[in-house]
């Protein structure tokens, strides 16, 4: 209907321009006069061809002997009124002088159309009007389709079984909802996606879609607000009336924190546009008219900002958390994105995971991508476990930067840095197991220690920290045992950044300091951030000072078990500090042989045979081997046969 009151307008605007081009040009008598010369015309009244003229403004019509008429352009010249005289042909000249009528049209025709434009654009911009080109009132939401979008199911969501649970009833309801009505059992008004990003939130929302068989609009929470009042209030009007129309219906509001954000914590105070949009969107999901069969979805990765009132039942009846998969989670979503992409024999999905903790949905699918990227890159037929290795590196680590070029002295004080982190996290039993040790600058770092759980941490506990402490500071002792302490560089920046946020949140969070004791401060310290550091701590200056000491106490004493591992085992430390300078690249079993004085490459063809049901290793990850030149058998394309 919109669409069809929006092509009216312009048609009659059009139709409106042609009648005023028509009434000013003169109508059509022009129309049926075929255009001529003017030296064609004096020729054909000097030889006596023309009937009768009449002279229009600057034009010149003429009748022909044989009833032909004729226009042309007179020039500034008198002279031809005389010829016409003289050769005895009849004239007619025609007034300019517009009409009274004319005049007045002509006069407001400006302001008319100054205050029609005015008037559109103002109900457009009021959210009168339902469409077209400056329709800032209308809904933003979009309907999806599987001819557009594809079908997305459950059965494509993997590793969070008992959020896609939730969710799955959701759609039960839909479907079957006289299964829950029988039991007075109501359908949730609503349910609220929360996790980090990359867990799979639009994921799971694209996939009730697909699974319900019901209109499903979707709308991003930053698609609500602009700089003009009242349009984002219009817009969360114009979505639930679509969404009424096609009832039942599911509508997903994508990052809803950028709308549903705490009100009065802006400047803006009632008047803040963010807030009317809020209000409008609060009234609409739970106010005096009911939306039955209209189902909100939200996805946040900020919930602690989102406003209480949108948070209650009636609202949001479910929360649904979206956390990071566990290791047979990964496991299961590697599997999902690895239906198309074809796996080399040596390939097992589960040690990819094993090794990949910590690794969301959306960096699984990434660590599949850039596996086929790096197979394609070098010819193969199919993705092998080298591959997926090259893969993760580059991920976690980030890419080669074998072009850059760095002194000796820069490799050899890297090499010691890196050595230094690579022993004391061997020694310490509770650091993660040391997984690749390398002097190639990666990202925006000379060098890298990479560890890597055995398995998935859930909690940590205070001797680990005191560990993960000192193996941050091994760095640094490891410079100055080398060089000396004039000669220490910004290396360890930031491991001393990484050391002194593990500090403090022992200390103002975790409660693993005696002296400072079971208080939280952390939210202290969140909001002398959030306030870019204006009024300081909601805490005593000495109390502050306390918190500072012994977070410089903590780190001190990492720096100090360090400085005494490293000086223990001074001779591991320099045979893995020349390992790296000679290899660059070693992984965690190759630093084990290397510190015992053995050669860190050892060839065992049976390595990948026998190695898939044993135990983790001190690496917790596959035995990687260097990548060395592809054989005949790694999956490369044929070379063809030279022809005899």
């Amino acid at each position: 209907m919109g669409n069809a009151r929006n092509i009216a307008f312009w048609v009659v605007l059009f139709l409106l321009i042609v009648a005023l081009f028509q009434l000013f040009s003169g109508g059509n008598s022009n129309l049926q006069s075929r255009p001529m010369g003017y030296s064609d015309f004096v020729a054909s009244v000097e030889s006596g061809n023309v009937a009768s003229v009449v002279l229009d403004g600057e034009q010149v019509r003429y009748k022909t002997a044989d009833g032909t008429e004729y226009v042309t352009v007179k020039p500034d010249d008198a002279s031809v009124t005389n010829l016409l005289i003289d050769k005895g042909v009849p004239v007619e000249a025609k007034s300019q002088q517009q009409s009274g009528f004319q005049s007045f049209i002509l006069s407001l025709l400006p302001f008319l159309l100054l205050i029609g434009v005015w008037i559109y654009f103002m109900n457009r911009m009021q959210g009168g009007g339902k469409g077209g080109a400056m329709g800032f009132g209308k809904s933003k939401a979009k309907m999806l389709t599987e001819e557009k979008h594809g079908r997305v199911t459950f059965d494509d969501v993997a590793g969070i079984d008992e959020a896609k649970e939730e969710l799955e009833e959701i759609v039960e309801f839909l479907r079957n909802p006289q299964k829950f009505s029988r039991l007075g059992g109501k359908i949730p008004k609503g349910a609220l996606l929360v996790g980090p990003p990359g867990t799979g939130k639009t994921l799971l929302a694209r996939a009730i879609a697909g699974e319900a068989g019901v209109p499903f609009f979707t709308i991003s929470g930053s698609d609500f607000v602009e700089m003009f009042v009242g349009v984002g209030a219009s817009r969360v009007r114009d979505m639930f009336e679509q969404a009424k129309k096609n009832a039942p219906c599911i509508v997903f509001i994508d990052e809803i924190d950028a709308v549903g954000r705490h009100r009065g914590a802006g400047y803006g105070g009632g008047n803040d546009e963010r807030e009317q949009t809020l209000n409008q969107l609060l009234v609409e999901m739970d106010g005096f008219e009911a939306n039955e069969g209209v189902i909100i979805l939200a996805a946040t990765n900020r919930k602690d900002v989102l406003d209480p009132a949108l948070l209650r039942p009636g609202r949001f009846d479910r929360q649904v958390v979206v956390t990071n998969p566990d290791i047979k989670g990964r496991e299961k979503i590697l599997g999902v994105h690895a239906r198309k992409t074809p796996l080399g024999p040596d390939v097992d999905l589960r040690i990819i995971a094993r090794g990949s903790p910590g690794f969301s949905g959306a960096d699984l699918a990434n660590l599949v991508n850039e596996a086929a990227l790096t197979a394609a890159r070098v010819g193969r037929r199919f993705v092998t476990m080298e591959d997926f290795e090259f893969a993760k590196d580059k991920i976690m680590m980030g890419a080669e930067r074998r072009s850059m070029v760095m002194t000796t002295e820069q490799k050899e004080m890297t090499a010691y840095h890196e050595a230094g982190h690579a022993i004391v996290g061997i020694t310490l039993p509770k650091c993660d197991p040391v997984y690749k040790a390398t002097i190639i600058p990666r990202g925006g770092a000379l060098g890298m220690v990479m560890s890597l759980p055995e398995m998935d941490r859930l909690n940590m506990f205070k001797e680990e920290c005191h560990q993960r402490l000192a193996m941050a500071m091994a760095g640094k002792a490891a410079e100055i045992i080398k060089y000396g302490e004039d000669e220490v560089s910004n290396g360890p920046a930031g491991d001393i950044q990484q050391a002194s946020a593990l500090a403090r949140a022992m200390v103002m969070q975790w409660g693993m300091s005696d002296k400072v004791g079971n208080i939280d401060y952390q939210e202290a310290a969140a909001g002398y951030q959030a306030n870019g550091g204006a009024g300081g701590f909601s805490v005593s200056a000495s109390t502050k000072e306390m918190i500072e000491n012994e977070v410089k106490r903590l780190i001190d004493e990492g720096y100090v078990r360090a400085d005494k591992i490293l000086k223990d085992k001074n001779d591991e430390f320099e045979r893995l500090a020349q390992g790296l300078l000679e290899y660059e690249t070693l992984t965690g079993e190759e630093i084990q042989r290397v510190i015992r004085g053995e050669s860190p490459h050892v060839e065992d063809d049976d390595d990948d045979a026998s190695d898939e049901g044993s135990a983790p290793s001190v690496t917790a990850v596959p035995k990687t081997k260097p990548r060395k030149k592809p054989g005949s058998d790694s999956g490369l394309e044929p070379e063809p046969e030279p022809s005899a």
